[in-house]
């Protein structure tokens, strides 16, 4: 068989044909979609390829979200007791101390000076009740009554053996009663004495509490979380000085209706969401207050916290079991299909022809197996979409649409 011979300059211009009818096929064929990133919806093109999800209704006794705040587990305000300058801080907000450290000193220099003053003065008022000790001995065995009033030789001797005999004799004296009156006496010295000195004591003590009292001392292990003032400063009574909290503890501070009051009880554990990281944790009623709010009617609970999880001023959701309503179920959806506009949560709800419609919500708990229970906004049956892609394009619902909408 004779073989056909095509001209060089044929063959190019024959593959040149060809790969332009290759591309222009290829061209034609539709893209195949590629899962999670479809194409915006836009006028009457066809729905999103997306995957959607038919909201369910949840079963078991309802929760209500309540806010609440993480606060430290034990916090003082430490304020000053006496005016004075600012000689000492310790730290800054983060520092940690143990308990019985030094945190504020103010000037005691003027209190140090009235204290050796006093001393000064107790050292005195000693010596006067030693005196009068003295004295009431010498008066016991050497009395004053029995002493000669004066003179020498001669004159002495008479008064002693003439003339005091005489007076007693005649009743004009009596020793035992000068002797009586001179003991009183000296003991009447040793009790001024005494209370002078004890006078002092209790000087040195309240001198000694408002030294204490220029001194700021950590109450326990914690750190400080706020810091009013610098070294330098002048300070009156009353103002403050820091703040110093424990927040190796931490608890959740909400008020609950008193209508939920009843569903809790010291030691229950329940859930809680940090507005941080979205993440469910365990959470356990330590403290119910005695008295509610009378003009908002909440309670006060006090919830303990795991460690290591949140910082003092977090924002809290609580989910508290309402056992006051019938028990219903609230509406779940996945957590993908829940997109944030700021801290605003919504989902894409689908219409009956496909077209996605923004619709804000709130949230309830999260629940174990990756679903969240709806609080308001969505109601059974509805579609929503799950996991919406960034540039997705819709309208606005303002509610759960009614059928045939």
């Amino acid at each position: 068989m004779a073989k056909l011979k095509v001209n060089p300059l044929m063959r190019g211009l024959l593959s040149v044909t060809w790969m332009a009818m290759a591309s222009a096929v290829a061209f034609a064929q539709p893209a195949p979609y590629a899962g999670s990133q479809p194409a915006p919806y836009a006028g009457s093109q066809a729905p999103y390829p997306t995957g959607d999800f038919v909201v369910r209704q949840s079963e078991g006794a309802p929760t209500l979200s309540i806010g609440g705040t993480v606060i430290p587990y034990k916090e003082v305000t430490l304020a000053a007791q006496l005016p004075g300058r600012v000689t000492y801080l310790a730290g800054i907000e983060g520092d940690k101390f143990k308990k019985g450290d030094l945190l504020v000193a103010l000037d005691d220099s003027e209190l140090l000076a009235k204290r050796r003053a006093i001393l000064a003065q107790m050292a005195s008022a000693d010596a006067q009740l030693r005196n009068a000790g003295m004295q009431y001995s010498r008066e016991i065995y050497s009395p004053r009554s029995k002493t000669p009033p004066g003179g020498m030789a001669v004159p002495n001797l008479f008064d002693q053996m003439f003339t005091r005999p005489m007076e007693s004799f005649m009743g004009e004296r009596s020793e035992g009663a000068e002797l009586t009156a001179d003991l009183y006496a000296s003991g009447t010295q040793i009790e001024q004495a005494r209370s002078a000195l004890m006078a002092l004591q209790a000087e040195i003590q309240a001198l000694d509490s408002k030294l204490r009292d220029a001194r700021s001392i950590a109450p326990f292990d914690g750190v400080i979380v706020r810091k009013n003032i610098e070294v330098g400063d002048t300070m009156q009574p009353g103002q403050p000085l820091l703040t110093f909290a424990d927040v190796e503890y931490l608890q959740v501070d909400i008020d609950v209706p008193a209508r939920l009051r009843p569903g809790l009880r010291e030691g229950m554990m329940i859930n809680a969401e940090l507005d941080v990281t979205h993440e469910r944790v365990p959470v356990r009623v330590a403290q119910i207050f005695p008295m509610a709010d009378p003009q908002r009617h909440t309670v006060k609970v006090k919830l303990d916290l795991p460690q290591g999880i949140a910082e003092p001023g977090m924002y809290v959701r609580v989910m508290v079991p309402d056992f006051s309503t019938q028990e219903r179920g609230n509406p779940v959806i996945p957590a993908s299909a829940i997109r944030y506009n700021g801290s605003l949560p919504g989902v894409y709800v689908l219409d009956d022809q496909g077209r996605p419609h923004l619709r804000l919500v709130r949230l309830g708990e999260r629940l174990p197996d990756g679903m969240v229970s709806v609080l308001s906004g969505l109601r059974p049956g509805e579609r929503v979409m799950n996991d919406p892609p960034p540039g997705v394009a819709a309208g606005w619902s303002s509610g759960p649409s009614s059928p045939g909408r």
